[in-house]
C-alpha cells in the first residue's frame, strides 16, 4: 500500500473564542485522487485547508493530526510540508502580492531553489497553462476577478506540488475558464482536495466527496451517489446538482 496523498485522523479545532471549527474529522486521499469538499457556508471547509500546509493552528503543535505523505504538520516539518502542498486561497487577493503576475508566479519556485532560465521557464509554461502567458508583466491590481484566479493557480502549479488544496477555484470564472480549468485538474497526476459550492463542478472533477456541516464529516462515497441523495443534500443546506438530473458526457 502507498502512503496516503493526504490522512486526517480525528482532527479537531476550535476558534479562540470557543466555538467549534472541526469535529473529529478523519479521512484519506491517496496519490493523485480528487476528492471534493462540499458543505453550507460556515461548515469548516477553508479552515480545514487550511491546516494541510501548518497555517492553522498557530502556533503549529508538535504532534498533529494532519500527514501529507506520511509526515506530521507540525512546526518541525513545516517547511517539507508547504513544499509538497499547493493552497489555492478563497480571495484571490490574500494571494497575489508582487509588482507582477510574472513575480508572483516565481516566487514559491525560487523560495525552493529554482533561478535563471530554469524558473522563467516554468513561469512561463505555467502562465500558458492557465490561459494567461501575456500577463507576466502585468500588475495583478489590473487583473479581472477570473484572470487573479488563473494567475493564483498558475503559482500553486509552479511550485510542483504533489497535494493541491483548493478553495473555491471555480469562484469568479467565465464559463470557458471553468471549462479550461476543469480540464486542467483532470490532465494532473497529483492528488486534489477541491472545497467549493459549485457542485456541478465537483460532479466533473471529484470521483469521490466528503460532505461537511458544522465542522464533521456527514457523508463521504462516490461523488455521483453522495450529492444525488436528495435527503442528505437538503438535510445539510445543499440541492442536488442539476448535472445529474441531466448527465453530462463530461461527467464523473
Amino acid at each position: 500500500m502507498s502512503v496516503p496523498a493526504l490522512e486526517v485522523t480525528r482532527l479537531s479545532y476550535r476558534w479562540p473564542d470557543g466555538s467549534v471549527a472541526l469535529d473529529d474529522v478523519s479521512f484519506t486521499v491517496a496519490p493523485g485522487e480528487r476528492v471534493g469538499l462540499v458543505g453550507p457556508n460556515g461548515a469548516g471547509k477553508s479552515t480545514l485547508l487550511l491546516h494541510l500546509n501548518g497555517l492553522l493552528p498557530e502556533p503549529l503543535p508538535a504532534a498533529s493530526a494532519v500527514k501529507v505523505f506520511g509526515t506530521p504538520v507540525t512546526a518541525a516539518n513545516a517547511a517539507a510540508v508547504r513544499a509538497d502542498v499547493g493552497l489555492l486561497f478563497q480571495d484571490a487577493d490574500d494571494q497575489l502580492f508582487c509588482p507582477t503576475v510574472g513575480e508572483d508566479v516565481a516566487y514559491g519556485p525560487r523560495q525552493r531553489g529554482v533561478r535563471g532560465d530554469a524558473l522563467a521557464a516554468r513561469v512561463a509554461a505555467e502562465l500558458a497553462r492557465v490561459g494567461l502567458a501575456d500577463a507576466a508583466d502585468r500588475p495583478p491590481h489590473r487583473l479581472s476577478a477570473g484572470e487573479k484566479r488563473r494567475a493564483c493557480l498558475a503559482g500553486v502549479l509552479a511550485c510542483d506540488a504533489r497535494l493541491l488544496a483548493l478553495d473555491e477555484p471555480t469562484s469568479a470564472l467565465d464559463p470557458r475558464s471553468r471549462r479550461a480549468l476543469r480540464d486542467l485538474l483532470l490532465a494532473l497526476p497529483v492528488a486534489c482536495l477541491v472545497a467549493s459550492h459549485d457542485l456541478e463542478f465537483v460532479v466533473e472533477v471529484c470521483p469521490r466527496v466528503l460532505v461537511l456541516d458544522r465542522g464533521g464529516v456527514v457523508a463521504c462515497g462516490p461523488t455521483r451517489e453522495v450529492l444525488d441523495d436528495a435527503a442528505t443534500m437538503e438535510a445539510h443546506g445543499l440541492e442536488r446538482p442539476h448535472i445529474l438530473r441531466h448527465p453530462h458526457p463530461h461527467a464523473g
